[in-house]
């Protein structure tokens, strides 16, 4: 697996319905609008990726499912771009897997650059507290 290609597999994307009750039940989160990142290191062994990722929209806010994939696509997109040079790179120096969870909370659909910004400080962050943990 090459650190710098920039794709998002479906290994890649935590659909185990074992691993997200695990996350949801005991795990560390934080928030950085319009995010909230829910995380714990990883339990899965044969796990072939540094980190599995689950992203979601709220029904409640976005009624409309385009509103939602719209969302869910932007944050995708910004994820496979800046994984890489900040998450993947950290976790295989440190020998560690993790899964987590990206929550949009954010109540109005953002354009794609403020996302990607905000994605990059959030995924530094979370190797920060990857760090300290």
């Amino acid at each position: 697996m090459a650190i710098k290609d920039n794709t998002f597999k479906k290994e890649e994307r935590l659909c185990s319905k074992r691993l997200l009750n695990s996350l949801f039940a005991s795990s560390s989160s934080f928030l950085l609008y319009p995010f909230r990142v829910v995380w714990k290191e990883s339990e899965d062994l044969t796990q072939k990726y540094p980190a599995q990722v689950v992203i979601s929209v709220p029904k409640k806010r976005f009624k409309h499912s385009v509103d939602r994939n719209l969302i869910k696509r932007r944050i995708r997109e910004a994820y496979r771009k800046n994984k890489g040079d900040l998450l993947y790179k950290a976790l295989v120096e440190d020998n560690q897997k993790i899964v987590f969870s990206i929550n949009y909370v954010g109540k109005e659909i953002l354009d794609y650059h403020f996302l990607e910004e905000k994605m990059v400080k959030m995924l530094k962050m979370l190797v920060k507290q990857l760090k300290d943990a």
